[in-house]
């Protein structure tokens, strides 16, 4: 297990995804999962607090509303923690880090902005113009 110095930020001086930096983005990652684990977990407290209390119909509405957009976070941080997980896979078998389109380096940049990342700028890019195309048909 490597241990990363608590100021420790990739460089692209250093070799590309070299122990210090999958440790790095490893450590990122679980995070950020554990961060949208906990807040999963105070949503489902929240929601288990029992039925809607409020009389009147429209503040029980906008209960109703936030409810539902919260469930609706939820679920994409449902999908965001299968996205995590799949990353976290890629930096134990060695590919993380890297185009799966093209196999070349996504960049370090990329990879702080979104650490979930699996193609190139460039790649994504052809990749939306793609959908976009085929979108209009």
């Amino acid at each position: 297990m490597i241990t990363l110095p608590p100021d420790y930020r990739p460089s692209d001086t250093e070799e590309f995804m070299n122990p210090l930096q999958q440790a790095y983005f490893r450590q990122k990652l679980l995070r950020w999962r554990q961060d949208l684990l906990r807040e999963a977990g105070d949503t489902l407290a929240s929601l288990g607090e029992g039925g809607i209390a409020e009389a009147d119909l429209t503040d029980r509405a906008s209960v109703e509303t936030d409810r539902a957009l919260e469930l609706r976070t939820r679920d994409r941080a449902r999908k965001l923690i299968s996205k995590i997980d799949q990353a976290l896979d890629r930096i134990a078998n060695g590919s993380y880090g890297y185009c799966e389109e093209t196999g070349e380096p996504i960049g370090l940049r990329r990879l702080e902005a979104r650490p979930i990342a699996t193609l190139s700028i460039e790649a994504q890019e052809r990749h939306e113009r793609m959908e976009r195309i085929h979108r209009d048909d």
